[in-house]
């Protein structure tokens, strides 16, 4: 896996400094009166991939926006359900195929040994089709700033693409909301005679602040029929 490590490297969120975003008990512990226009604004980009950003930038300054922005922060909602046994902030729970019409094929990433077996075990594309990825993840302990999904495909060695997305910001789950799902980009599968056969692929789940959440070796089939 490090030989990937170059072609994984990632862009950073603009606006965003490491080290620089403030953990879910600061975030709680904010006065109105530290809530002004510039450090507002300040927020906004920091937390400008936040699945649920407040509605408002610029917020009365009164208790109940406050609250109000905490709330579109996904803070303050919910009993936490973080492990306190486990030191990872953000779980990957499952990978999924989504193919319209057809049903979803996921794999549980919970179950022993899933991740390794990914590259041995490759999905089937039709060619020519569209289909998304779908994952499903839970954030414990601590807000997750810029997380992004990364990916380089080759075949017979050669790369034939790379592709980020970014998939946001978080808060940790609770009681209220226990898992996040996110639908990424819909693709087309290449088509013809040429394109058919097997792709390998390295993906990344990794954050403003550079930390891996998830990496692993995949393969797909590109062939003319399901």
């Amino acid at each position: 896996m490090a030989d990937h490590e170059d072609e994984l490297a990632t862009t950073r969120t603009d606006g965003f400094k490491v080290g620089e975003k403030k953990t879910v008990e600061e975030y709680q512990k904010l006065e109105d009166t530290e809530i002004t226009y510039i450090q507002a604004t300040a927020l906004y980009l920091l937390l400008s991939t936040f699945e649920t950003v407040a509605d408002q930038l610029v917020l009365d300054q009164n208790d109940e926006s406050l609250n109000r922005w905490k709330a579109s922060l996904g803070l303050g909602s919910g009993t936490p359900i973080s492990n306190p046994n486990d030191p990872r902030t953000c779980i990957i729970k499952s990978l999924a195929l989504e193919v319209a019409g057809r049903e979803d094929i996921t794999i549980d990433l919970s179950e022993p040994g899933a991740v390794d077996s990914l590259k041995d075990k490759p999905f089937t594309i039709k060619e020519g089709c569209r289909f998304r990825i779908k994952a499903t993840f839970q954030v414990q302990h601590d807000v997750l700033s810029g997380l992004k999904y990364v990916q380089v495909v080759k075949r017979k060695g050669i790369r034939v693409s790379k592709d980020q997305e970014m998939l946001g910001s978080y808060a940790p789950n609770t009681t209220d909301k226990p898992v996040y799902e996110k639908k990424f980009n819909e693709e087309e599968a290449p088509c013809g005679m040429l394109s058919r056969g097997r792709y390998n692929a390295v993906s990344r789940f990794v954050d403003d602040d550079d930390v891996d959440h998830l990496k692993f070796e995949w393969t797909f089939e590109i062939a003319k029929d399901w």
